[in-house]
C-alpha cells in the first residue's frame, strides 16, 4: 500500500494498492517515452514527508518472523504486541488468524487509516498476516501515542479489550515466555 500524507486532518491517506501503482507506474513510464517527457511537469509528486510506503515480503508466518516485522515497526512495547498475537490468535491457531489473518482480533477501523481489506465474521480480515501486524501499528500510533509509560498503554488496551482482566493477561504471557528479551 502507499498512502499520502493529508496536512489538514494530519493522516495517512490510502493513494493505492501496490498492483494499480505498478500498473499506473508502468503506464506512465510507457507514455513518457512515448510523449518525450513533456508530460513530466504535470504528474504528481509527493514529498518523502507526505508518502509512506509499506512494503512487504511474502515470508509465510512463524513467531520468529512476526518477532521480525515487530521490530521493524518500532513499536514502543513490542513485547506487549507479542503478547497481544499470541492472546488474541489463540496460540496463532484460532479461526480469525485462519481466515481473517487477524493476529490481533481487529475490528476495521472506521475512523483511522487502516489494512483492512473489509469485516468478515465480525473483525477486520487482511491480505496477509504482515498487514495485520501493520495496522496494530497504525493503530499504536493513532491511540498509543500518547501513552508515556508500558503502564498508560497497558490501560489503553485493557480499555480497547472486551475481555476482564486483560491488562494481567497480557503482564503474565509477557513474563511466563520472557517476551522483553526477544527484543
Amino acid at each position: 500500500m502507499i498512502y499520502k500524507f493529508n496536512k489538514e486532518t494530519l493522516t495517512f491517506d490510502r493513494v493505492g494498492s501496490p498492483t494499480k501503482r505498478l500498473f499506473a507506474a508502468i503506464s506512465l513510464t510507457a507514455l513518457l517515452s512515448v510523449a518525450g517527457g513533456v508530460l513530466m511537469g504535470s504528474r504528481e509528486i509527493y514529498t518523502p514527508e507526505e508518502v509512506i510506503q509499506v512494503n512487504i515480503n511474502e515470508e509465510p508466518f512463524s513467531e520468529q518472523a512476526l518477532v521480525r516485522l515487530l521490530k521493524k515497526m518500532n513499536l514502543k512495547y513490542p513485547h506487549i504486541a507479542l503478547a497481544q498475537a499470541k492472546i488474541e490468535s489463540g496460540g496463532y491457531k484460532s479461526f480469525l488468524f485462519r481466515e481473517n489473518n487477524n493476529l490481533f482480533g481487529m475490528r476495521e477501523a472506521k475512523v483511522r487509516v487502516n489494512m483492512a481489506m473489509g469485516t468478515r465474521h465480525k473483525h477486520a480480515y487482511y491480505e496477509s498476516w504482515q498487514e495485520s501486524v501493520i495496522d496494530y501499528a497504525m493503530w499504536c500510533a493513532t491511540y498509543g501515542a500518547k501513552c508515556k509509560t508500558e503502564d498508560q498503554f497497558l490501560n489503553l488496551l485493557a480499555g480497547y479489550a472486551e475481555a476482564s482482566q486483560y491488562k494481567e493477561t497480557i503482564i503474565s504471557v509477557v513474563n511466563k515466555n520472557n517476551l522483553k528479551s526477544k527484543f
